[in-house]
């Protein structure tokens, strides 16, 4: 599955289970980790859980492995590695503190202008 086919097929999965402020990062150009990562919040341990679970569900209905999985017991932060793409789904608190929109896109900012000055 190409990566955007497999970014809409998780964000479909997040926002059919009520997600909140879903946020896609393009980090081809930051990282050789993955492509795309997608950034998620839940309402609670529970909906964190259910949100993970869903996008799961969804990826292996397609065919999709899911290379890896962390946090699914704590429900404060989940992860899901799905290759090109992967997914945090976190509490508002959790997302706050850890901040990797900000991180993810504070490094691409950082990264053009150093190129812009032709380093």
């Amino acid at each position: 599955m190409q990566t955007e086919q497999l970014v809409e097929l998780a964000v479909a999965a997040l926002e059919e289970i009520k997600g909140k402020d879903i946020v896609t990062i393009d980090v081809r150009e930051k990282t050789s980790v993955t492509d795309v990562m997608i950034i998620a919040s839940g309402t609670s341990g529970r909906h964190v859980k259910s949100l993970a679970d869903s996008v799961m569900m969804k990826a292996k209905e397609q065919g999709v492995s899911v290379l890896g999985s962390e946090g699914l017991d704590s429900g404060e932060w989940a992860l899901l590695d799905l290759g090109n793409v992967v997914v945090h789904v976190m509490q508002p608190t959790a997302r706050e503190f850890y901040d990797l929109e900000r991180l993810w896109q504070s490094t691409a900012q950082s990264r053009e202008q150093h190129q812009s000055q032709g380093e």
